[in-house]
Protein backbone atom coordinates (compact mmCIF):
# COMPACT_ATOMS: atom_id res chain seq x y z
CA UNK A 1 0.00 0.00 0.00
CA UNK A 2 1.35 3.29 -0.72
CA UNK A 3 1.95 6.39 1.45
CA UNK A 4 -0.16 9.04 1.68
CA UNK A 5 0.47 12.46 0.35
CA UNK A 6 1.14 15.29 2.89
CA UNK A 7 -1.67 16.31 4.46
CA UNK A 8 -3.93 18.93 3.23
CA UNK A 9 -3.97 22.35 4.70
CA UNK A 10 0.02 21.80 5.77
CA UNK A 11 1.04 24.96 4.07
CA UNK A 12 4.72 25.07 2.86
CA UNK A 13 6.44 28.46 3.46
CA UNK A 14 10.21 29.58 2.31
CA UNK A 15 13.13 27.77 3.24
CA UNK A 16 16.14 29.95 2.76
CA UNK A 17 18.80 28.09 1.09
CA UNK A 18 21.83 27.93 3.61
CA UNK A 19 25.05 29.09 3.95
CA UNK A 20 26.90 26.75 5.48
CA UNK A 21 30.86 26.12 5.72
CA UNK A 22 33.76 23.54 6.92
CA UNK A 23 36.96 23.57 7.26
CA UNK A 24 37.57 22.76 3.31
CA UNK A 25 34.75 23.67 1.95
CA UNK A 26 31.76 26.19 1.48
CA UNK A 27 28.29 25.28 0.63
CA UNK A 28 25.99 27.82 -0.70
CA UNK A 29 23.09 28.72 -3.09
CA UNK A 30 23.40 28.54 -7.21
CA UNK A 31 24.18 31.31 -9.05
CA UNK A 32 23.76 31.64 -12.41
CA UNK A 33 27.05 32.10 -12.90
CA UNK A 34 27.77 28.70 -12.20
CA UNK A 35 25.80 27.77 -15.33
CA UNK A 36 28.66 27.04 -17.22
CA UNK A 37 30.88 24.44 -14.66
CA UNK A 38 27.79 23.16 -13.87
CA UNK A 39 26.99 22.01 -17.54
CA UNK A 40 30.56 20.64 -17.19
CA UNK A 41 29.35 18.35 -14.51
CA UNK A 42 26.21 17.45 -15.95
CA UNK A 43 27.48 16.82 -19.17
CA UNK A 44 30.22 14.09 -18.24
CA UNK A 45 29.33 10.36 -19.15
CA UNK A 46 32.37 9.00 -17.09
CA UNK A 47 30.96 11.23 -14.04
CA UNK A 48 27.37 9.95 -14.92
CA UNK A 49 27.89 6.61 -15.56
CA UNK A 50 26.13 5.52 -12.45
CA UNK A 51 23.58 8.33 -12.46
CA UNK A 52 19.91 7.73 -12.79
CA UNK A 53 19.43 10.06 -15.95
CA UNK A 54 21.78 10.35 -19.11
CA UNK A 55 24.48 12.97 -19.00
CA UNK A 56 22.72 16.52 -20.40
CA UNK A 57 23.36 17.63 -24.19
CA UNK A 58 22.24 20.83 -23.59
CA UNK A 59 23.37 24.25 -21.62
CA UNK A 60 19.45 25.48 -21.31
CA UNK A 61 19.64 21.95 -19.12
CA UNK A 62 21.93 24.28 -16.26
CA UNK A 63 19.62 26.80 -16.60
CA UNK A 64 16.66 25.21 -15.97
CA UNK A 65 18.16 23.21 -12.85
CA UNK A 66 19.43 26.67 -11.43
CA UNK A 67 15.73 27.81 -11.90
CA UNK A 68 14.74 24.11 -10.33
CA UNK A 69 16.94 25.03 -7.14
CA UNK A 70 15.25 28.32 -6.60
CA UNK A 71 11.87 26.88 -6.57
CA UNK A 72 12.89 24.80 -4.32
CA UNK A 73 13.35 26.97 -1.85
CA UNK A 74 10.22 29.07 -2.54
CA UNK A 75 7.97 25.94 -2.44
CA UNK A 76 9.69 24.86 1.20
CA UNK A 77 10.75 21.23 -0.13
CA UNK A 78 14.37 21.02 0.59
CA UNK A 79 17.96 22.86 -0.24
CA UNK A 80 19.93 22.24 -2.75
CA UNK A 81 23.48 23.90 -2.96
CA UNK A 82 26.92 24.40 -4.62
CA UNK A 83 30.26 23.27 -3.35
CA UNK A 84 33.26 25.36 -3.05
CA UNK A 85 36.44 24.57 -2.57
CA UNK A 86 37.42 27.16 0.10
CA UNK A 87 41.65 27.21 -0.89
CA UNK A 88 41.34 28.07 -4.55
CA UNK A 89 37.24 28.50 -4.63
CA UNK A 90 36.52 26.19 -7.38
CA UNK A 91 33.17 24.45 -7.64
CA UNK A 92 33.64 21.36 -7.07
CA UNK A 93 29.75 20.03 -7.52
CA UNK A 94 27.09 20.16 -5.60
CA UNK A 95 24.81 18.36 -2.96
CA UNK A 96 21.33 18.42 -1.90
CA UNK A 97 18.33 17.26 0.53
CA UNK A 98 15.01 17.55 -1.04
CA UNK A 99 11.58 15.42 -0.99
CA UNK A 100 11.59 17.10 2.37
CA UNK A 101 7.91 15.51 4.08
CA UNK A 102 7.55 17.62 7.43
CA UNK A 103 4.78 14.74 8.78
CA UNK A 104 6.65 11.96 8.23
CA UNK A 105 9.91 14.53 9.68
CA UNK A 106 11.74 12.89 6.34
CA UNK A 107 13.81 13.89 3.74
CA UNK A 108 16.62 12.78 0.77
CA UNK A 109 20.09 12.94 0.55
CA UNK A 110 21.52 13.42 -2.56
CA UNK A 111 24.88 14.56 -4.43
CA UNK A 112 27.37 14.76 -7.28
CA UNK A 113 31.15 15.97 -7.79
CA UNK A 114 33.55 16.65 -10.40
CA UNK A 115 35.83 13.67 -10.51
CA UNK A 116 39.47 15.56 -9.95
CA UNK A 117 37.69 15.98 -6.49
CA UNK A 118 37.19 11.97 -5.72
CA UNK A 119 38.36 10.32 -3.20
CA UNK A 120 39.21 12.99 -1.01
CA UNK A 121 36.44 12.91 1.56
CA UNK A 122 34.91 16.13 0.31
CA UNK A 123 31.77 14.06 -0.18
CA UNK A 124 31.52 13.04 3.20
CA UNK A 125 32.47 16.56 4.54
CA UNK A 126 30.15 18.27 2.76
CA UNK A 127 26.95 16.15 3.42
CA UNK A 128 28.16 16.16 7.12
CA UNK A 129 27.38 20.06 7.03
CA UNK A 130 24.28 19.54 5.04
CA UNK A 131 22.56 16.82 7.49
CA UNK A 132 23.34 18.75 10.37
CA UNK A 133 21.78 21.70 8.99
CA UNK A 134 18.76 19.56 8.15
CA UNK A 135 18.46 17.69 11.02
CA UNK A 136 18.73 20.75 13.74
CA UNK A 137 16.55 23.19 10.94
CA UNK A 138 14.28 20.56 9.38
CA UNK A 139 13.69 18.48 12.66
CA UNK A 140 14.10 14.98 10.67
CA UNK A 141 13.80 12.00 12.07
CA UNK A 142 14.76 10.12 8.96
CA UNK A 143 17.29 10.58 5.66
CA UNK A 144 16.98 8.34 2.77
CA UNK A 145 19.51 7.96 0.26
CA UNK A 146 20.18 5.22 -2.76
CA UNK A 147 23.04 4.56 -4.86
CA UNK A 148 23.57 2.34 -7.61
CA UNK A 149 24.99 -0.97 -6.74
CA UNK A 150 28.04 -0.60 -8.55
CA UNK A 151 28.80 2.68 -7.03
CA UNK A 152 30.97 1.37 -4.09
CA UNK A 153 32.27 4.88 -3.53
CA UNK A 154 29.40 6.33 -2.52
CA UNK A 155 28.07 3.55 -0.54
CA UNK A 156 31.36 4.12 1.49
CA UNK A 157 30.58 8.14 1.73
CA UNK A 158 27.11 6.97 3.00
CA UNK A 159 28.63 4.07 5.22
CA UNK A 160 31.18 6.64 6.41
CA UNK A 161 28.13 9.34 7.55
CA UNK A 162 26.21 6.58 9.53
CA UNK A 163 24.01 5.26 6.98
CA UNK A 164 22.59 1.89 6.90
CA UNK A 165 21.99 -0.42 3.66
CA UNK A 166 18.60 -1.51 4.39
CA UNK A 167 17.63 -2.82 1.05
CA UNK A 168 18.19 -3.14 -2.82
CA UNK A 169 15.72 -1.57 -5.53
CA UNK A 170 16.22 -4.29 -8.18
CA UNK A 171 16.24 -2.90 -11.98
CA UNK A 172 14.89 0.50 -10.71
CA UNK A 173 16.59 2.23 -13.24
CA UNK A 174 17.30 2.09 -16.69
CA UNK A 175 19.44 4.58 -18.40
CA UNK A 176 20.30 4.61 -22.19
CA UNK A 177 19.39 0.49 -21.94
CA UNK A 178 21.72 -0.03 -19.41
CA UNK A 179 19.56 -1.47 -16.44
CA UNK A 180 20.82 -1.26 -12.99
CA UNK A 181 19.66 -1.91 -9.20
CA UNK A 182 19.94 0.58 -6.40
CA UNK A 183 20.71 0.41 -2.70
CA UNK A 184 18.76 1.73 -0.36
CA UNK A 185 20.31 3.29 2.71
CA UNK A 186 18.82 5.47 5.56
CA UNK A 187 19.65 7.41 8.59
CA UNK A 188 17.93 7.90 11.97
CA UNK A 189 18.09 11.07 14.10
CA UNK A 190 19.34 8.56 17.20
CA UNK A 191 22.22 7.50 14.75
CA UNK A 192 23.33 10.64 13.52
CA UNK A 193 26.61 11.48 14.71
CA UNK A 194 27.88 15.40 14.51
CA UNK A 195 30.99 16.08 12.65
CA UNK A 196 34.08 14.92 14.65
CA UNK A 197 36.25 17.87 13.10
CA UNK A 198 36.36 20.90 15.35
CA UNK A 199 37.25 22.93 12.44
CA UNK A 200 33.87 22.14 10.17
CA UNK A 201 31.89 24.72 11.57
Amino acid sequence: MGRPPIGEGNVRALLPTPSLHTARLRLRAFEDADVNELFALQSSAHILRYWDSPPWTERSRAEKFITACRRMEQEGTGARLAVDRVSDGAFIGWCTLNSWNPDFRSASLGYCYDDAAWGQGYATEAARALLGWAFDTLDLNRVQAEADTRNTASARVLEKLGFVREGTLREDCVVNGDVSDSWVYGLLRREWQPSPDPAAR
